[in-house]
C-alpha cells in the first residue's frame, strides 16, 4: 500500500501540467492580450499536438475555453489556478534567492519545486521571509 507522501506525490504530477498550462496562459494573456496556441508552442518547446491534447483535458476539467482557430481563454476556475500557480512559484523562488540559490537556479529549482510544497511549507517560507529563520527546535 503506498504512503501517504507517495500518494500526495502522484497527486502532485497530476496537476502539475494544469498548473504550469494556466499559468503560461495566464502570463501570455497578460503579456499579449490573448494566448493562441503558437504562444504554447513556443513557451514549452513541444509540438502543436502536445499542446492541443493538453487544451482539449484543460477544457475538460472546466479550466479554459476555446474553440478552433481561435484564443485560449481561462475559466474562472483556470484563472484561480493560474493565480495560485503564479504565487506559489513566486514564495518558492523569493525564498531560494533569499537563502543564497543563485537568480539561474532558483528560477529553475522553483518551476519544479512549487508543484509539490506544501501550504504548510509555504507559510514556513513566507514566516521565514518575514521575521528570519526561526530557532531550531
Amino acid at each position: 500500500m503506498p504512503s501517504q507522501s507517495h500518494h500526495r506525490t502522484r497527486s502532485d504530477h497530476a496537476s502539475e501540467v494544469a498548473e504550469d498550462y494556466v499559468e503560461a496562459i495566464a502570463e501570455a494573456i497578460s503579456e499579449n492580450g490573448i494566448c493562441r496556441a503558437v504562444d504554447l508552442v513556443r513557451h514549452f518547446d513541444v509540438t502543436h499536438a502536445t499542446v492541443s491534447n493538453t487544451i482539449s483535458r484543460l477544457q475538460r476539467d472546466g479550466l479554459v475555453v476555446t474553440e478552433p482557430y481561435q484564443p485560449i481563454t481561462l475559466t474562472a476556475q483556470g484563472k484561480r489556478m493560474a493565480t495560485k500557480a503564479r504565487n506559489r512559484h513566486e514564495v518558492v523562488r523569493t525564498f531560494l534567492l533569499r537563502i543564497g540559490v543563485s537568480e539561474t537556479t532558483a528560477t529553475v529549482d522553483s518551476e519544479g519545486i512549487e508543484h509539490h510544497v506544501s501550504d504548510e511549507t509555504l507559510r514556513a517560507m513566507k514566516r521565514v521571509m518575514k521575521d528570519g529563520i526561526p530557532a531550531s527546535d
